[in-house]
């Protein structure tokens, strides 16, 4: 095999063990409040990175350490050129309003129409402990507040009806009882 088929498969090998296993519903720990980042340190580099190479592989535009089974307060989105780290966010201002179609990553296959804020102001670490203030309007601010829910153990069905919400859940019980 030529080397550069021998290294591209190293990297294959490598990005696989680092992704993380996505939490699906009913998992418990979708449903925690996330505890504060403290320690901004070399394992919490690595987590980040292994959120971000989990994100990828699922084709998804965020993550929350939640979905990954870990209580922090940490959140990723990548869209459109653009990557935010979001460590112990603070919403401090929001503006407007607009309905969009929201995917999950812990609700797999499952899109509904959700109503948010149309722009943002978020105040978040990044991973080596730098403070940002992010301005984001659109699918952006859609995405940032939709991780943050994650983050206060809000999920994007709670947005929905009762009976929509319902029926999501029953959908994902019975997923999560089949045998595999």
């Amino acid at each position: 095999m030529p080397k550069h088929e021998e290294r591209d498969r190293m990297d294959d090998e490598v990005l696989t063990q680092s992704v993380l296993q996505i939490r699906c519903f009913p998992d418990p720990v979708l449903k925690k409040p996330a505890e504060p980042v403290e320690c901004f340190d070399a394992e919490l580099l690595d987590f980040v990175e292994r959120m971000r190479a989990t994100m990828r592989m699922s084709d998804g535009v965020g993550l929350a350490a939640p979905q990954v089974g870990e209580s922090r307060r940490i959140a990723i989105v990548e869209y459109d050129g653009r990557s935010f780290v979001l460590i112990n966010p603070r919403l401090l201002e929001q503006r407007d309003e607009q309905t969009g179609e929201e995917g999950c990553l812990s609700f797999p296959g499952i899109y509904a129409e959700v109503r948010r804020p149309a722009w943002v102001r978020v105040e978040a670490r990044d991973e080596r402990g730098e403070l940002h203030i992010h301005e984001v309007e659109g699918f952006l601010a859609r995405a940032f507040l939709h991780e943050m829910d994650h983050l206060d153990g809000k999920l994007f069905i709670e947005y929905l009806s009762p009976l929509k919400r319902g029926m999501i859940r029953n959908k994902m019980r019975k997923r999560a009882a089949a045998p595999r």
